[in-house]
């Protein structure tokens, strides 16, 4: 997998502003496109930002209204554009009860499978080159974090060392870059690990979805290239945060330190920052050393190959 690059497309909390849509990320990874969470209005949001509607499977954190009722009318849009191809929508309980109403509102059926599931903490879902976990959160109804884990890469393939071994350029390079054995013409077995160096770990995509702190987070953040963590609430809204199971900025940077993660995306802002998001920067910054920035609408992040 070679591309992995996220869309916000929504960063506000439970109600939208002039300069902040609910909740939506749109994340191509390698020829997919994913959605986690679609709030309403988010099918507009991927016009306007440019993310193209070819979506194969939705994940949703959970089912708070400003987290998936967007999902009803771009299913109706993907009908109207005449897909065809299934589409796969993932979620907590009650994801069958809440998404089965979701699909079938109105007189029109869709002229395209879709297929529910209902996930729980610890699930994996296998997908071409990558893998999207289920990680229990803590939030006021059955919530859900992701993280989406890339395949390790084989090693990097070392030119001199396939030469002087006799491997003949070619068909014969790309078969031991992929893990395969050679057999050269005098019978001797050229095998990938004689001529490939240590494997390179993939990248790890962490999405917090709504939660309070959590050490299940924490422990999925490990190593994370990049912890996406709501932080709805600055310190002084610290009891609106604990009553509302929601998390400050400084709480969100706190789960990246101790993570280990090598940076951290803040979203989900309550109204009370849309504009100016400058104390939840610094209150993280405060608690993260690594990089920290402030989603909005639109922002586009490109996950770099590890090395």
């Amino acid at each position: 997998m070679s591309l992995l690059r996220l869309t916000f497309l929504g960063t506000s909390a439970a109600q939208p502003t002039l300069h902040r849509g609910l909740s939506g990320l749109a994340v191509k990874a390698h020829a997919d496109l994913l959605l986690f969470d679609c709030g309403e209005g988010t099918q507009r949001q991927m016009v306007r930002f440019g993310t193209g509607f070819t979506v194969d499977a939705a994940f949703f954190t959970h089912f708070h209204a400003d987290h998936y009722l967007g999902i009803i009318g771009f299913l109706r849009t993907l009908g109207m554009m005449g897909r065809t191809a299934p589409m796969h929508l993932y979620g907590p309980p009650p994801a069958r009860r809440l998404l089965h109403q979701a699909v079938h509102l109105g007189l029109e059926s869709l002229a395209f499978p879709v297929e529910i599931h209902e996930l729980k903490d610890g699930d994996t879902v296998r997908r071409n080159g990558y893998t999207v976990q289920a990680v229990g959160v803590d939030h006021r109804i059955h919530a859900l974090g992701y993280v989406l884990v890339e395949d390790g890469r084989p090693g990097r393939f070392h030119l001199e060392k396939a030469r002087e071994l006799g491997v003949p350029e070619g068909p014969s390079f790309g078969k031991l870059q992929k893990g395969e054995s050679v057999t050269l013409t005098d019978g001797r077995v050229v095998r990938p690990e004689d001529v490939l160096g240590e494997s390179r770990p993939g990248r790890r995509l962490v999405i917090s979805g709504d939660t309070r702190p959590c050490p299940a987070l924490v422990q999925a953040a490990k190593d994370a290239d990049l912890l996406v963590h709501e932080s709805t609430f600055s310190d002084d809204e610290q009891s609106r945060a604990l009553e509302t199971r929601h998390s400050t900025a400084r709480e969100a940077a706190q789960v990246a330190r101790e993570a280990g993660a090598k940076r951290l995306i803040l979203t989900h802002l309550s109204s009370r920052h849309d504009t100016d998001p400058g104390r939840l920067l610094t209150q993280a910054r405060e608690a993260f050393k690594g990089p920290v920035e402030v989603a909005f609408d639109g922002l586009t992040v490109e996950l770099p190959l590890r090395d």
